[in-house]
């Protein structure tokens, strides 16, 4: 994938780890159990992880600063509805062997990511 558009490494560093960490996401829930509780989870995590992308790749396409930051706190309020979901599964999962902790922590440098992001351009539109 090739971000040299972007005029901030920082910026496509993190259009690039959302895009990794949602092909991950979407590869562990195809061996999850397909009972409906998975499903609707499935579902949930699936919706807010792709979420994290489009709300980044929107913000780089922004034509104001309030727009990308906007967009960018709304993708760090999606890594952390991915981070729920995630902490979810681990509970309900535990018989199934199938660890979370990494896909908890790449979750993690995303969302302070995102946060430095979001309070950097703050700061800066002062």
């Amino acid at each position: 994938m090739n971000y040299e558009f972007m005029n901030n490494k920082k910026e496509s560093l993190i259009a690039s780890k959302s895009f990794k960490f949602v092909i991950e996401i979407i590869g562990i829930t195809k061996l999850l159990p397909k009972t409906y509780e998975h499903i609707v989870i499935i579902k949930q995590i699936i919706r807010s992880a792709t979420s994290i992308g489009a709300n980044i790749e929107e913000a780089l396409a922004s034509n104001t600063r309030k727009e990308f930051i906007h967009s960018m706190n709304v993708a760090k309020k999606e890594a952390r509805e991915t981070l729920y979901w995630l902490k979810l599964f681990a509970e309900i999962n535990l018989q199934q062997n199938i660890d979370f902790s990494l896909l908890m922590k790449e979750n993690q440098e995303i969302i302070t990511v995102l946060t430095s992001i979001v309070k950097t351009s703050s700061e800066r539109a002062k």
